[in-house]
Order: structure tokens, then C-alpha cells, then sequence
């Protein structure tokens, strides 16, 4: 089945390409490679939720901004290939949760990501990644993610 009916099956829909807030191009191809910058979880060029995971958002709150920051490097990476169905694989995720000093379950936060690509992707969502716990994001984002794309 093709990708794009898989997402419709799930109920979910690769958004347009966040615009950039900075001075950087949304992904960058590389031979094979597809190489996104950091993708927040805008929709519509906003946040759903700002703040701190352990004060303002949950784990499963979070969890979903993890998703949608995924849906949006998946947007930035079609930018370079004409179809989801051309990755051969999710090579590495970044993810990276600004939590309270105390939060040390940024891992769980990003399962949220690992598990949509996996659900997407099959085997070929399965991927290396670190997840790291900072102070802040652009626009007191709670989640940010980067993501490493083999194209054929």
C-alpha cells in the first residue's frame, strides 16, 4: 500500500512545510540523504502547547508534539522526493524535550516519534536516535526533532 494511503488509513496528513524562523533551509539532501533541520510541532505556523514537559505538559502530551514534529520533518524531507514511498529508510532521529531540571523521561517523550515512524514505515521506520533534555526551544516549544532520511 502505498505510503500516502497508509497516512489516510491512520488519519493522518503530511501538513505544508513549516517556514523556517531563522537563517537555515527546512532539509537538505545529500547524496542519499535527506537531512532535516530541527522541525517543531507547528500546525499552521503555531504551537498547540508551549512550555515545559513535568509542569506543563504530560508525558502524553508531549508524546504527540514528538508526533507532529515528525509529520513536519516528513514534509521538509518531500521537498527533495516526490513521494513518501522513495525513503528506504528512517536512519536517525534527534529529539530533543525542553523539560523542568528534574524531568529525566525525555526517552518515553520521544517514543511518540519512534512509534508513528515505526507505524508508518514498517521496518523501514526503524531508526538510531538520541533524546536530550534542555532548558528551552524556539517559542517555548516543548519538543523539537531532527531526522535523517536514505531516499532510493
Amino acid at each position: 500500500m502505498p505510503i500516502q494511503d497508509h497516512l489516510k488509513e491512520l488519519g493522518l496528513e503530511i501538513p505544508p512545510v513549516p517556514a523556517a524562523l531563522a537563517a537555515y533551509i527546512p532539509s537538505k539532501r545529500s547524496g542519499n540523504l535527506i537531512f532535516t533541520s530541527g522541525q517543531l510541532p507547528l500546525v499552521g505556523g503555531k504551537l498547540r502547547k508551549t512550555g515545559k514537559v513535568g509542569k506543563d505538559l504530560s508525558i502524553e502530551e508531549a508524546k504527540e508534539e514528538a508526533k507532529q514534529c515528525v509529520l513536519n520533518a516528513l514534509a521538509a524531507t518531500l521537498l527533495h522526493i516526490d513521494s513518501l514511498d522513495k525513503i528506504k529508510s528512517i536512519v536517525k532521529l534527534g529529539v530533543f524535550v525542553a523539560g523542568t531540571p528534574e524531568f529525566t523521561e525525555q526517552h518515553l517523550v520521544a517514543n511518540g516519534a519512534s512509534e508513528l515512524l515505526a507505524t508508518i514505515f514498517g521496518e523501514k521506520g526503524k531508526h538510531a536516535r538520541f533524546a536530550i533534555g534542555v532548558s528551552s526551544l524556539p517559542l517555548d516549544a516543548a519538543v523539537e526533532l531532527e531526522m535523517v532520511a536514505e531516499v532510493g
